[in-house]
């Protein structure tokens, strides 16, 4: 959703969403180490985007597949989806079963697995259940569940199968908590799912610091464009274009940001 009432401009079909990746092909530039895939309105390009990732997971083996499932979320407390519903069955039967590591928000997991999640108990069970559809790493990227005198926080749970040298695997479950700004942005599931990316390759043996430093990131950026908007503003309420992320100024908080949120290991 671009948070604007209205917009122009082209949308990618799947034909040529086909055709694109067809001249890759026929390049030989198609091994690439991770896959990013996020907002998708139409439900032919979605399984289009499944067949592109099997082919890429064909050629490497190795290749990480980071889905961030976007299909809605709540507003006061109500779910509300904004992709065709019909997205649904596919991105729980083929996109969630061919992801390594998936970042759903509380609605999003909740329409995944069928399941309501009013507790942090129920969370960590509801994670447990999209790991057996496929993912080794799940990140529910915000909840409301926390007590109501906590209600200026966002809580991030994160949960991480590895598998180790004897054949077992080990399991690591960490919650962050991000203090709550008092603005609505548009694109934050987009960079957290980036951020994350990012520094699970730069620290792939430590999921709790790639985790911190992927939450620190968008602190930084967030309070940044808040305090940027808010001097825009004037005073007042700032608009939609005042509160655009402010990427290109955080490019060395996004590098290197400084850890202001710990994580706890669960």
């Amino acid at each position: 959703m671009s948070g604007y009432a209205h917009w122009r401009g082209q949308v990618l079909k799947s034909d040529e969403l086909k055709e694109l990746y067809q001249g890759l092909r026929l390049n030989d530039i198609t091994r690439y180490d991770y896959v990013l895939t996020g907002y998708t309105a139409d439900k032919s390009f979605l399984e289009q985007l499944v067949g592109i990732v099997k082919d890429l997971k064909k050629q490497n083996p190795k290749v990480i597949y980071v889905c961030d499932p976007v299909l809605g979320d709540k507003w006061n407390g109500e779910g509300s989806m904004y992709v065709p519903e019909e997205l649904l069955p596919v991105y729980r039967d083929q996109v969630v079963p061919l992801a390594d590591i998936i970042t759903p928000n509380q609605f999003e997991a909740e329409l995944l697995t069928g399941r309501t999640l009013n507790t942090e108990k129920e969370a960590l069970e509801v994670m447990e259940v999209l790991h057996a559809m496929g993912p080794h790493t799940v990140l529910i990227t915000s909840s409301d569940f926390i007590p109501s005198c906590e209600n200026d926080l966002l809580v991030v749970l994160g949960s991480r199968i590895t598998c180790k040298p004897d054949g077992t695997n080990s399991k690591e479950k960490i919650r962050l908590e991000i203090p709550k700004l008092d603005a609505v942005f548009v694109g934050t599931g987009d960079l957290f799912a980036a951020m994350l990316l990012a520094w699970i390759h730069h620290h792939p043996d430590n999921f709790k610091l790639a985790c911190e430093k992927a939450v620190s990131a968008m602190s930084h950026v967030l309070k940044r464009t808040l305090s940027c908007a808010q001097a825009q503003a004037g005073g007042g309420k700032p608009r939609v274009a005042e509160l655009e992320i402010r990427m290109v100024q955080s490019k060395r908080d996004i590098e290197n940001p400084k850890v202001l949120i710990q994580a706890t290991t669960l």
